[in-house]
């Protein structure tokens, strides 16, 4: 078994199935990744371990209600913040007082920036009166290994299971 890191191991560029044979099973993905750490602390070869999410799921979680007033607000901020940064850009090529051009950009940026977001909420006709928040699950975490190193990391992770602290695997 080697412990080196091996930085030039290729990571496929396109989506492809895992290798490995699962070598435990976990229901969150904080439990997998103290998995791999353990592992990891243990000298394993972990360059051969894989995270898989199995059954995955999209959840969106509803952060709050979607109004005119929110959404004309966090317009004019985006406009502002759009609107100061041209403004200061123009007032580097301005003779006299810099305050004129970045006031003006500010002040179109907010017009701007609600006019917009007032267009976009008004297209919706009330079909998504919510803001939400997306994220992809899965409904649990399997970590494989090559088969070479699976029974190793088996018995690694049963420690884990019962415990005992990680010590380095001799070779």
């Amino acid at each position: 078994m080697t412990t080196a890191f091996r930085p030039n191991k290729a990571i496929p560029t396109l989506p492809t199935m895992p290798n490995g044979w699962p070598v435990a099973s976990y229901d969150t993905y904080a439990e997998a990744q103290r998995a791999v750490d353990y592992l990891a602390d243990s000298k394993f070869p972990v360059h051969d371990v894989t995270i898989v999410g199995v059954e995955p799921l999209l959840v969106e979680r509803v952060a709050g209600r979607l109004s005119w007033g929110r959404v004309l607000g966090t317009g004019a901020a985006s406009g502002a913040w759009l609107g100061l940064f041209v403004g200061l850009l123009l007032s580097m090529f301005t003779i006299g007082p810099a305050f004129g051009p970045i006031l003006l950009g500010l002040a179109i940026g907010v017009i701007f920036g609600m006019g917009f977001a007032a267009i976009n909420y008004g297209a919706t006709r009330g079909q998504r009166d919510f803001v939400s928040h997306s994220q992809i699950v899965a409904r649990r975490y399997d970590v494989l290994c090559l088969p070479a190193e699976a029974e190793g990391a088996r018995s690694l992770l049963a420690k884990l299971a019962i415990g005992m602290p990680a010590t380095p695997v001799t070779a």
